[in-house]
């Protein structure tokens, strides 16, 4: 789907519709606003559901202040027009109250983007203001003026966030990563972890990932086998999307054919629109023309050259798990029956392992140690068909979701005994 092809006002409903069905919103709460080219902004009404917004609900406001539309605008537009006249290299103004930023704001606090590589890199210059009064002009001059020093987000003091960028989608990316971020540090405090940032030098390694030096081939024909799989990648991206395991440009899924190539997703495009055609084939070291893979497709496939039982892998961010990627805390999922039948031991290795020594980490993964945690960056989820690898990523995510809420309690989280984890291995045959 091309996004900027769609009229602002579209562009608004669909992506007030996704903040508010991923909890960052409620009915009432949060605006967006686009400004068209003849210099028009179109925004979000006010006091209209934000669950269930229609193309007609959204009003404008036309260069000479006039205000067009069946409802009155967010009361909050002053601070978009403010931050638009302050800003013209600004089109779109994000505005929500997610909790876990909420939290943040209430803290008077940023939450520390150091710790993830995206973090570092998208969300850009913030900025915390005083609070003000919603729709107040002391608000509009508070934020405005951040942006005017250069801030593209901000945080309101006992209010919520403020996102501004060249477009909407991307001014959404910056607001889901950021509150992605906010999500992983409160796990990370819950389960008593010190977050430990990213250095320069690995920012700068990741920054250099790239597929710039891998041919093309063209293609001409798809098998039925290659359809049937990249139709269900498709359906579990959106799937996994929906649960949270990732960001809109994160998480990278692929599978293998009977043939020996894989199936990849692409490098930087939306997951939650994701369709067959999008994904990438990749054939003897080339990828499909007119197509860029994921950055990561070269750890892909070192596994499967490795591993002849291993049929997909999945790199995902859930935020629960990702607050033993950032800390020193260890995840144990022998205290779990289910858990340990399926993950096994679930050891740790060091930032950049999926793309510095692609080969030395495939080596490591297996039937036995299927899944694995990459320092300051992701998790690395691998089975024997595309459903059992999604079911090992969930199942990781689940686990470490069960320990932050135990930490949450207090008290001390008990495993199983070693007898009665060798009972587990005897009756399953593991």
């Amino acid at each position: 789907m091309n996004f900027e092809m769609l009229h602002p006002a579209d562009q608004i409903v669909m992506l007030m519709n996704r903040i508010y069905y991923n909890d960052m919103t409620i009915t009432s709460g949060g605006n967006l606003s686009i400004r068209d080219e003849d210099g028009t902004v179109w925004i979000t009404p006010s006091g209209i559901d934000k669950g269930n917004l229609r193309r007609e609900d959204i009003m404008q406001i036309r260069p000479d202040g006039s205000i067009v539309g069946i409802h009155r605008p967010s009361v909050e537009y002053p601070f978009h027009l403010a931050i638009y006249k302050k800003r013209p290299d600004i089109k779109a103004v994000l505005h929500a109250h997610p909790p876990a930023l909420v939290m943040f704001s209430m803290l008077r606090r940023m939450p520390d983007t150091s710790m993830l590589p995206d973090g570092r890199l998208f969300t850009g210059k913030t900025a915390i203001v005083p609070y003000a009064l919603p729709g107040s002009s002391a608000l509009g001059h508070y934020i405005s003026h951040e942006f005017e020093k250069g801030a593209n987000t901000v945080i309101l003091e006992n209010h919520g966030v403020v996102v501004g960028s060249e477009t909407i989608f991307s001014a959404f990316m910056k607001f889901e990563m950021l509150e992605f971020c906010a999500r992983i540090q409160i796990n990370a405090k819950t389960i008593g972890g010190t977050i430990r940032p990213l250095s320069a030098e690995n920012l700068e390694l990741f920054q250099h990932k790239t597929v710039k030096d891998m041919a093309e081939f063209t293609k001409t024909s798809y098998s039925s086998e290659e359809l049937a799989i990249r139709r269900d990648m498709c359906a579990l991206i959106k799937r996994a999307y929906g649960k949270q395991l990732f960001t809109s440009d994160q998480g990278t899924f692929s599978c293998r054919l009977s043939d020996g190539t894989f199936v990849i997703t692409p490098c930087m495009k939306d997951r939650m629109y994701l369709e067959p055609e999008d994904l990438v084939l990749i054939r003897r070291g080339k990828h499909e023309a007119g197509k860029t893979p994921s950055r990561s497709y070269k750890f892909h496939a070192a596994l499967y050259k490795n591993n002849p039982d291993i049929q997909s892998v999945i790199i995902a961010h859930p935020p629960h798990i990702m607050a033993f990627a950032v800390t020193e805390k260890e995840i144990d999922a022998s205290f779990l029956p289910e858990a340990y039948m399926v993950l096994r031991n679930v050891h740790k290795y060091p930032f950049g392992a999926t793309f510095i020594e692609p080969e030395k980490l495939a080596a490591e993964i297996s039937e036995k140690n299927p899944v694995a945690i990459i320092e300051n960056d992701c998790i690395v989820a691998s089975g024997s068909s595309l459903l059992n690898t999604f079911d090992k990523l969930e199942m990781l995510e689940y686990t470490a979701k069960s320990f932050v809420q135990a930490a949450s309690l207090g008290g001390e989280i008990i495993s199983i005994t070693p007898i009665e984890l060798h009972e587990v291995e005897s009756t399953f045959d593991y």
